[in-house]
């Protein structure tokens, strides 16, 4: 008994000494973010139509670059730990010409004013889009309903304009052997809420070297051209200008060297490509100015990292899989990931809230309860692709602690992937993402600063900071702390899922089946506890071991009590 409430005092102790640390790194994060850093940053980046090698893309680059060298990140010219801060751009032959809009309109023939425009509706251009000639070109509409066979047959469209209230990209092939000269179309989900958001349009893209362009309409101007077409012959001109040519893809990496194991490391990621201010913006922004404040903090001694961290931007889910996959030493030393895409969200205007998307537990099986997926829907996980850890219980409570100081609403939801945390899943490397669902306006030419919250982003950079700071300085205190958290946590799902499980067989569902779900959960907390074992940058005694032991024990034997229960 002497031995147990020694062993119990010794673990409120180091509970407490972790949770000091950090709330040390909180204070720092938060006095030291400029929010208006992010915010600026944001703004410069959203004003292009970004897509890798394009003006915009390395612009964005560049723009970072500054940022990083006025930090005091020196160009790495051969170690990247060849001092405490460096940064290297690199520089990669793009297999395919890049893509940028300059201008477009389409006017109706009789009006004087642009039925549409590129300087109000820059997604109207799909990625890959040729132009049409310099001067443009006035044709014929036929308008093929929702582009069937049957709304085809019979139509005479040769050099003429063929529209749809349907997927422009559906339509390419058929127009181009038809003769068209070009696509205009009409596609937008319904959480958009295009009725209701009549100038958005969804960005997309075409095939490359197609013969024939096309154009993509909101819900408004789709309304509006309709109408004419149905009430008599509508011709249009069209001038769509668009540069093609080759480029080089370029990839930002900085890293903040660890003074004990430098080759274990936090690598953040943030994707620059697409056109939106919050996606993504403002994952480069708030990336650039947690750089910034991480640089500031090393030199003046406040802020001293044991393991390294990384801070990437780059071509979304490419650029971060392959700085795992084209350096095998390198990976083995990467412990956690995080991506940060959609972090700047004014929710008020947006919709959805911020949300910690989990690594795969089984919430993304058996979703129920409080658990949802968003509109992006869920992905095809399986009991194998299940990725047991404390990062998804460590996280979402740094980030719970932040809006409970800064009365931001922090929620999470099951696996869905497309974003830069997958590489690192796929590698075995325990990886987040920190993003924003519904949002409506979504990949559409409304996403733009305006609906861009500094606020929100300096929640965002606070949060992800202070999880990176606490992890790359993570001594044994901070791993008995975040024991006692995942027993916690898991204690907590266990009764959450007892109860749902219990309800479910009153209403027939098969005994056997909820039992499984529970005895599924509780091996996955059971075996993310296990991973704490590593989380110490210099493990010292056998006490974490210890706690994870004993914890384990307390959640296998509740496991199994509930799933008695439901006999």
């Amino acid at each position: 008994m002497k031995k147990f409430l020694l062993f119990a005092l010794l673990f409120k102790i180091s509970t407490s000494i972790a949770q000091t640390q950090t709330d040390d790194y909180f204070k720092l994060t938060r006095a030291g973010f400029n929010e208006k850093n992010a915010y600026a940053t944001t703004a410069f980046v959203e004003q292009y139509f970004r897509v890798p090698g394009n003006t915009g893309f390395n612009a964005s680059i560049h723009y970072v670059e500054g940022i990083l060298k006025k930090a005091g990140f020196t160009e790495q010219k051969a170690d990247e730990f060849e001092a405490p801060l460096t940064y290297r751009i690199e520089k990669r032959p793009m297999k395919r010409n890049t893509w940028e809009p300059v201008d477009a309109s389409v006017t109706l023939i009789g009006e004087t004013q642009p039925l549409i425009a590129f300087k109000t509706n820059r997604n109207m251009i799909p990625i890959n889009c040729p132009s049409t000639p310099a001067t443009g070109v006035t044709a014929e509409v036929v308008f093929v309903g929702k582009g069937t066979a049957q709304d085809l047959e019979g139509k005479d469209l040769k050099g003429k304009i063929v529209f749809a209230d349907a997927s422009a990209g559906r339509l390419l092939s058929v127009a181009s052997k038809a003769g068209a000269i070009g696509v205009m179309g009409y596609s937008m989900p319904k959480y958009t809420q295009p009725e209701k958001h009549q100038t958005s349009i969804q960005f997309g893209s075409m095939p490359a070297n197609s013969s024939v362009w096309s154009l993509l309409l909101s819900y408004g101007v789709k309304e509006k051209l309709k109408a004419a077409c149905l009430k008599g012959k509508v011709e249009l001109k069209v001038n769509i200008q668009t540069k093609i040519y080759q480029a080089e893809e370029l990839t930002l990496v900085a890293n903040v060297k660890g003074s004990v194991n430098p080759n274990e490391r936090f690598v953040y990621s943030a994707h620059v490509q697409e056109p939106g201010a919050n996606d993504n913006a403002s994952g480069v922004g708030t990336l650039a100015e947690m750089a910034r404040l991480t640089a500031s903090l090393v030199k003046s001694g406040k802020f001293k990292p044991q393991r390294t961290l990384t801070f990437l931007w780059g071509d979304e889910i490419v650029s971060t899989g392959r700085y795992i996959t084209d350096d095998a030493a390198r990976a083995k030393g990467i412990m956690w990931g995080m991506s940060l895409d959609m972090v700047g969200e004014d929710t008020q205007k947006t919709g959805g809230s911020f949300l910690i998307e989990k690594m795969p537990d089984p919430s993304a099986i058996w979703t129920r309860g409080n658990d949802k997926h968003t509109e992006w829907g869920a992905g095809d996980v399986k009991e194998k692709d299940l990725f047991p850890h404390y990062y998804n219980d460590f996280i979402f409570d740094i980030c719970k602690a932040q809006g409970k100081f800064a009365n931001w609403t922090v929620n999470y939801n099951p696996f869905e992937g497309g974003s830069d945390h997958t590489p690192f899943l796929q590698n075995k490397i325990p990886g987040l993402l920190m993003w924003h669902f519904t949002d409506v306006f979504y990949h559409t030419d409304n996403d733009r600063i305006d609906k861009v919250s500094a606020t929100t982003m300096k929640n965002v950079g606070v949060s992800a900071l202070t999880a990176g700071f606490t992890l790359v300085t993570a001594n044994e205190n901070t791993a008995m702390k975040t024991v006692a958290q995942v027993k916690s946590d898991a204690l907590v799902r266990l009764k959450t899922e007892f109860e749902l499980s219990k309800k479910a067989i009153a209403e027939g569902k098969a005994t056997a089946d909820e039992q499984h779900i529970l005895q599924v959960w509780g091996k996955w907390y059971t075996d993310a506890l296990a991973t704490i074992g590593n989380m110490a940058v210099k493990p010292q005694t056998t006490k974490v071991g210890s706690a994870i032991k004993v914890a384990t024990l307390e959640l296998e034997k509740q496991t199994q009590a509930y799933i008695g229960e439901l006999k």
